[in-house]
């Protein structure tokens, strides 16, 4: 540990070291541990290795960090490295989750700044709750679960894990009941910043109970004062917040060193475009390669390395949105549960079997890519590796499964909502009921519906969808009606119109939605029960003759 934090404060305070000679210094130390015949039966000679790998790593990240000030990302993954370096050495991880905290903070990514302090309290309330026994402390990070799932990582639970009592060890101000608080504090304040009000409220569950203990009122007034803002702002809030928008970035090419062939999900603050994150990464990877080496791929099909330049640098991003299963939808009810723990993201990729990307409706196809990363965001960085990939593809009939399932749940959500807005709400309705709209819901019908499929493997997909236009016709009744009590004195002309395009529509769509499919409404011929002997009898309860 004393090793560790000589070379952190070498490295990172003097301006003047000589990195080669400290190279050289450590792998002297390596040296003399492999030549030492009297320790090759111990453990000492993989210890060494271990420690000399874990600090050339730490140098060459805090080496590094000078070189890349301009890349935040890359910054935040070096200064990531090593605090994860320092896992062992809980002081110098410490400092450096808070170094990060202040990074993100300066660049207004608070719910990042939020999640590193979060993470610096889990680490201390681990090592806390090895010198205390209180009830109302946290049992370790296992008690920050309802705030990241990623806090485990704090945990204390390898063979080298000092203990705090040791001399040195943790006696920081940071590892006492009130540098616990002290943390948690400020990262209820970041993520009240950030607009994670529901955060603020996990995060003063873990607070309040060592207020109480310790009788501090004035305290605990000014603590529910804060939760009673984080709730008004909940209400107020509650869908207008925008908690960011993500991109998978790959990047192709030797030049890129570590990051040959990687892919992460970036997390961008608020609403941002993908031009607007195209144009941030193309302008800092010129300027590092230069513009005739730096190469961005415009489209989302999977890169094939034998067509690339071995020469030039490839940076592909994709707009990716994230995805539930389900079953996960019925407890991720809010827009807040929706966009917080979230580790699998989405993108989609139109084709067709002739090799353009669009075609019409019955031989468009679409390829689903989900992505899983190795943390759920939000987290200590704002970038993440991506550790899995699985693919799947949609027959046309099933994209216009999905796109009318769509088109179905924005209207219900438009007309449902406390506060209409009207013109979001004539928008989804000119889009669907509205005369000239091409390839809309009526082409759909026609294209999918119009007949029977020979083949009865479609019956189901055939009957879902006829299911799914009986929902939408519905729907857009309602929105016909909302929008009648919405509109101004001048507007009663488009509202008979849009009235008169939805009857047209539901006219023809008609005969179309009560044609079922004979074979999937057969009666289920139940087997008959009653003659069955005893060898064959389902029941081990015994026949009413036998009781008698």
């Amino acid at each position: 540990m004393q090793v560790t934090m000589s070379l952190a404060s070498l490295v990172g305070k003097s301006s003047d070291f000589q990195e080669e000679y400290l190279r050289r210094s450590l792998r002297t130390i390596l040296a003399y541990a492999e030549e030492d015949a009297e320790m090759q039966n111990t453990l000492l000679p993989s210890q060494v290795d271990e420690l000399l790998r874990n600090l050339n790593s730490i140098l060459s990240d805090t080496v590094k960090m000078r070189e890349f000030q301009e890349d935040p990302e890359m910054l935040m993954d070096l200064m990531y490295r090593i605090a994860k370096g320092y896992q062992t050495s809980p002081d110098l991880r410490l400092t450096w989750l808070q170094n990060m905290a202040e990074k993100h903070n300066n660049r207004k990514c608070y719910t990042e700044s939020a999640m590193c302090l979060i993470h610096a309290a889990a680490l201390v309330a681990e090592y806390l709750s090895m010198l205390e026994d209180h009830k109302y402390l946290p049992v370790g990070s296992v008690t920050f679960q309802n705030i990241s799932p990623n806090v485990l990582e704090e945990s204390a639970v390898s063979d080298d894990i000092l203990s705090p009592d040791e001399d040195g060890v943790c006696s920081g101000r940071y590892f006492t009941e009130s540098g616990l608080v002290g943390l948690l504090e400020q990262a209820a304040e970041l993520f009240s910043n950030g607009g994670l009000y529901e955060a603020v409220n996990e995060v003063y569950k873990i607070i309040i109970p060592i207020l109480e203990a310790r009788r501090d009122f004035r305290k605990l007034a000014s603590t529910h004062e804060k939760l009673q803002r984080a709730f008004d702002n909940i209400i107020q809030k509650g869908h207008k917040r925008m908690f960011g928008t993500y991109f998978r970035v790959g990047f192709y090419g030797a030049k890129f060193g570590d990051l040959d062939e990687r892919e992460f999900i970036y997390k961008e603050p608020g609403i941002t475009h993908l031009p607007e994150i195209s144009h941030r990464l193309e302008n800092f990877y010129s300027q590092c390669f230069g513009d005739e080496t730096l190469v961005m791929i415009k489209d989302s099909t999977p890169v094939d390395r034998k067509q690339l330049n071995l020469s030039k640098a490839y940076i592909q991003i994709t707009y990716v949105e994230p995805y539930f299963d389900d079953y996960e939808m019925k407890d991720r009810l809010t827009n807040f549960e929706k966009n917080f723990n979230l580790r699998r993201f989405m993108y989609t990729t139109p084709f067709t079997k002739s090799g353009r990307p669009r075609g019409e409706l019955n031989e468009q196809y679409k390829r689903k890519t989900i992505l899983t990363t190795m943390h759920s965001f939000p987290y200590v960085k704002t970038r993440i590796n991506v550790i899995q990939k699985e693919e799947f593809d949609l027959t046309p009939i099933e994209v216009a499964i999905e796109d009318m399932q769509k088109k179905t749940r924005e209207l219900a959500v438009a007309t449902h909502r406390e506060q209409p807005d009207a013109k979001m709400l004539q928008m989804l309705l000119q889009g669907s009921v509205g005369a000239t709209v091409n390839q809309g819901p009526l082409e759909v019908a026609q294209v999918f519906l119009n007949e029977i499929p020979a083949d009865p493997k479609l019956f189901r997909h055939h009957n879902k969808l006829r299911l799914c236009f009986k929902e939408f016709i519905m729907r857009c009744g309602e929105a016909v009606e909302k929008n009648k009590h919405l509109i101004t004195s001048d507007q009663k002309e488009y509202q008979q119109e849009l009235k008169k395009n939805y009857n047209r529509l539901r006219e023809n769509l008609r005969p179309m939605l009560e044609r079922k499919i004979p074979e999937l409404y057969k009666p289920i011929i139940r087997p008959r029960l009653e003659n069955r002997d005893s060898f064959k009898r389902l029941s081990f309860r015994r026949a009413p003759e036998e009781n008698s």
